[in-house]
């Protein structure tokens, strides 16, 4: 173990909240492991710790991140995302394969997995869009969360009206998976798209209905106006 994941580990103890550890447990379905610290919190002393490291490589940035991610505490996975993202400017082609490794190694639960998918991973894909399509591969995965991750890459961009056609492309493909969380991913994905393409979501929505889990649906029309989620809603 490196020196500073080891201050760091100590500082996280010191900061943390039994009764907060316990609470924390009841958003996730999965048992999860943590130190009990508010994210805010985490967020700053992830801060004061970079600084200790900002003039090292991204590679040395990374292998930290890399003892990070594997403890499977949920407050050293946020430390982890944000140190990756600190770097962004940094990242070169080869990084997805880095990332995609974390995510099908480490991570193991939907709040690391939408942490770093709505930042670090959508950060390299906003300098090399050309990785879109690897995306598609994800959808294919037996790891649950390279699913939920293929569809929450894309938060980001559905919010802002960006690569409807990959939206989609993906939807189709996640469209059956019978895992809740992944269904809760693309559908939060055609949620966030619907803000600036309601027509062509709804439209989808209404085609797909008969197929589309419930769970995925409710959450795709979520944003839109009631007359519309009865109609997605119909039999």
């Amino acid at each position: 173990m490196s020196e500073i994941i080891n201050k760091l580990r100590q500082v996280l103890i010191e900061n943390s909240n039994e009764q907060l550890q316990k609470s924390s447990q009841q958003f996730f379905k999965n048992e999860i492991r943590c130190y009990g610290i508010k994210s805010a919190d985490v967020s700053t002393i992830g801060k004061e710790y970079f600084k200790t490291i900002k003039d090292k490589t991204k590679t040395e940035i990374f292998g930290l991140c890399d003892e990070l991610w594997q403890s499977r505490i949920i407050e050293e996975s946020f430390i982890a995302c944000n140190w990756s993202l600190f770097v962004h400017k940094k990242y070169e082609h080869d990084d997805l394969i880095v990332f995609e490794r974390w995510i099908d190694s480490y991570i193991n639960n939907w709040a690391s997995c939408d942490t770093f998918c709505n930042h670090t991973v959508w950060e390299f894909l906003a300098m090399y869009p050309e990785y879109l399509t690897e995306l598609k591969r994800w959808t294919q995965s037996t790891n649950r969360w390279m699913r939920r991750a293929s569809a929450v890459s894309l938060i980001v961009p559905a919010r802002h009206g960006m690569f409807l056609k990959e939206i989609i492309e993906i939807a189709d493909l996640l469209l059956l998976d019978k895992d809740d969380m992944v269904q809760k991913g693309y559908g939060w994905m055609l949620k966030e798209a619907s803000k600036k393409h309601q027509q062509e979501i709804f439209e989808y929505v209404v085609a797909k209905k008969d197929i589309m889990p419930r769970t995925a649906l409710r959450y795709a029309i979520e944003k839109m106006p009631n007359e519309l989620k009865i109609k997605a809603m119909e039999k």
